[in-house]
């Protein structure tokens, strides 16, 4: 089997479809009893939304948590990752899902700037639904992770200093942190990521900054990239001398993280409240 073949998830999760199927579900049901402000607009595109999720008993200058969805570019929804702010919830803070355009109607340069517009957007919009803008964390999961971590970083061939968020924190879940491969990959078709696409936006060959801390986490059952990428990245953080843990979650897939990083009693949905609960304490 090519190494590229490693990353069609499909083929290694045997209840894929049923593990998406849950997120919907679990996301409906949340959404039916959550306080939910819904496709609130950081740009003019269509898909340039997102959602705020804000606790049963709001205090002011909460923590706000950013959850930004994968699927590989070019498909998900945000409202099937609301129930994602259930650990961001039971440790007091205020979540955030976030929308983004989708390959290949939109290139890959167009939904880094759309995440880091979000959070920007977030971060001067915080204390209208009683958020502190000192105290954002982000978590990503999949392609989610990889556009979250340029929240933090520059892109090899950006010229000029982009505006990015003030972010005390990033959860990087699953992520695809060298882009080298997915060109020649089962997505060539379906989000069209160009060997120059990759080579602008490959975490690995990006400048990333010294800040924030970095947890970069993936499941033991996940295929080879995503392990290796993660070693990876966190192994380069930490000869930068930058703040990066890396996270081997056994038992877990590349699908059944997300129900683990939805649960406050789950090794991920548990790293999620350490850090709101940090946040607010403003250790980070």
């Amino acid at each position: 089997m090519k190494s590229q073949d490693l990353y069609r998830i499909r083929d290694f999760v045997p209840d894929f479809d049923a593990i998406g199927a849950e997120f919907a579900a679990r996301s409906r049901t949340f959404s039916a009893r959550a306080d939910v402000l819904a496709d609130l607009r950081y740009g003019a595109r269509p898909r340039e939304v997102l959602d705020v999720v804000l606790p049963e008993r709001p205090k002011a200058g909460a923590p706000l948590h950013v959850f930004v969805h994968g699927g590989y570019w070019r498909s998900g929804e945000k409202e099937n990752y609301r129930f994602v702010a259930t650990p961001v919830l039971a440790a007091g803070g205020v979540a955030a899902i976030v929308e983004y355009d989708l390959m290949p109607g939109q290139r890959l340069e167009v939904l880094v700037d759309q995440v880091r517009r979000s959070v920007l957007w977030l971060e001067k919009h915080a204390g209208d639904f009683g958020a502190d803008c000192r105290k954002i964390t982000v978590s990503g999961h999949s392609a989610g992770a990889h556009l979250a971590s340029f929240l933090a970083a520059t892109g090899p061939e950006e010229t000029t200093k982009p505006s990015l968020p003030s972010v005390g924190g990033l959860l990087l879940v699953s992520g695809i942190y060298d882009l080298s491969g997915i060109p020649d990959s089962f997505l060539r078709d379906e989000a069209r990521i160009t060997p120059a696409e990759a080579a602008a936006w490959s975490p690995m060959t990006s400048s990333q900054l010294p800040y924030p801390q970095r947890i970069i986490a993936f499941g033991a059952e996940e295929t080879s990239p995503f392990q290796e990428q993660a070693a990876a990245l966190n192994a380069q953080l930490n000869r930068q001398d930058s703040a990066s843990e890396l996270l081997r979650v056994p038992g877990l897939n590349h699908m059944s993280v997300v129900l683990d990083l939805a649960d406050p009693a789950g090794c991920l949905g548990g790293c999620v409240a350490k850090m709101v609960m940090e946040s607010a304490l403003q250790r980070f």
